[in-house]
């Protein structure tokens, strides 16, 4: 008689939902600079005490804000509002986007606005995708297994 082996069950670690709340903060309140001190934020970034700016910030830290408020509330249940989470990668990527196509040609490619698009949204995308993709894993696993 051989026994059939179970598949190891895909668990959701704490320290995955601590990097949502984070992110989600994180998120939030890079929107709050660009939503309250937005034409400081981009005289500062452009590196140019007589920038002036002619886009005005504060539609995108509003988005940025509704995006890191989502990405909180992911936080509290991952598995099920895991769209949340979905939401929050491509809030990240649009806001990317809206930054390069937007400020950029305002602003100039300089050390500050790298730093800005790759620490402010694009680095925060490997933890956000990977934590979804755990999130659809144990989810897969409690909907074919839902006697365990």
């Amino acid at each position: 008689m051989t026994e059939e082996k179970k598949p190891a069950f895909p668990i959701f670690p704490m320290p995955m939902r601590g990097l949502l709340l984070l992110t989600g903060m994180y998120t939030f309140a890079i929107g709050v600079f660009f939503r309250y001190l937005g034409q400081d934020l981009l005289k500062w970034l452009s590196m140019d005490p007589a920038f002036t700016n002619i886009s005005s910030s504060s539609v995108l830290g509003s988005v940025g804000m509704l995006i890191g408020f989502l990405i909180f509330l992911s936080a509290f249940y991952p598995i099920s509002w895991r769209y949340l989470i979905l939401v929050g990668i491509i809030g990240k990527v649009l806001t990317a986007i809206w930054f390069v196509l937007i400020f950029m040609p305002d602003l100039d490619w300089n050390k500050r606005t790298v730093f800005h698009l790759v620490f402010n949204d694009l680095l925060w995308l490997i933890p956000l995708i990977t934590i979804f993709i755990r999130a659809v894993q144990v989810k897969k696993y409690i909907d074919e297994h839902p006697e365990d």
